[in-house]
């Protein structure tokens, strides 16, 4: 009888196991989050320190879900780093499920925010309430990373709780392999939400 599980419960030894997954130690595995970035403009800056004026007034009334983390965070930054214009197109809570060879089990789950283009999964983001570990969302989202049916090209995923930001590279090529880069968080004085920006801007330039 196939098992079915729910994404949010898989943790990243479950998916070493059953998927093979492997953590790439080369740092020129993914180098996307760090090297050659683009500027921030001074257009863009006020609007960045829009963002984390809003987040900040609105953590002060707790619980912050999801969606609010979504359409105050997540929405204006892909708006400015160029995702909802062509060749682009986005997908909201996308269902999928996959399962390891010969194991009788299928996970499922739905992604938060999918970017297209031409057929091709090239984002996949990840968004949970502001009190939620980004430790524990990268399994999940390294399992709809998985999911993507093309296998000839990397995948890039993003995880944010709002005030902080991990994101992700894969390929599953020959075995699956991934890396992070570091944290980002806005919650400091120099806010890092410019480097966020920065990424998603080179994601954007580079993949289009």
């Amino acid at each position: 009888m196939v098992q079915f599980i729910q994404a949010q419960n898989i943790g990243l030894a479950y998916l070493e196991e059953r998927f093979s997954l492997q953590l790439a130690e080369d740092e020129a595995f993914f180098t996307e989050w760090f090297e050659n970035l683009p500027e921030i403009t001074d257009l863009e800056k006020p609007d960045l320190d829009k963002i984390k004026l809003h987040f900040l007034r609105l953590v002060k009334y707790p619980p912050l879900s999801e969606e609010t983390v979504k359409l105050v965070v997540l929405s204006p930054l892909l708006n400015l780093a160029g995702f909802y214009d062509e060749p682009f197109y986005m997908r909201g809570e996308q269902s999928i499920q996959i399962s390891a060879e010969d194991e009788g089990e299928i996970i499922r789950g739905r992604i938060d925010i999918l970017v297209i283009q031409d057929q091709f999964w090239l984002l996949v983001i990840e968004s949970k309430r502001s009190s939620f570990s980004l430790l524990e969302a990268i399994p999940q989202a390294l399992v709809y990373m998985l999911a993507n049916p093309n296998q000839d090209k990397p995948t890039f995923g993003l995880v944010t709780n709002g005030s902080n930001f991990i994101f992700l590279k894969l390929t599953k090529e020959n075995q699956p392999k991934y890396a992070m880069s570091d944290e980002f968080t806005l919650l400091k004085r120099e806010s890092e939400l410019y480097q966020v920006l920065s990424v998603l801007k080179k994601l954007s330039q580079s993949l289009s």
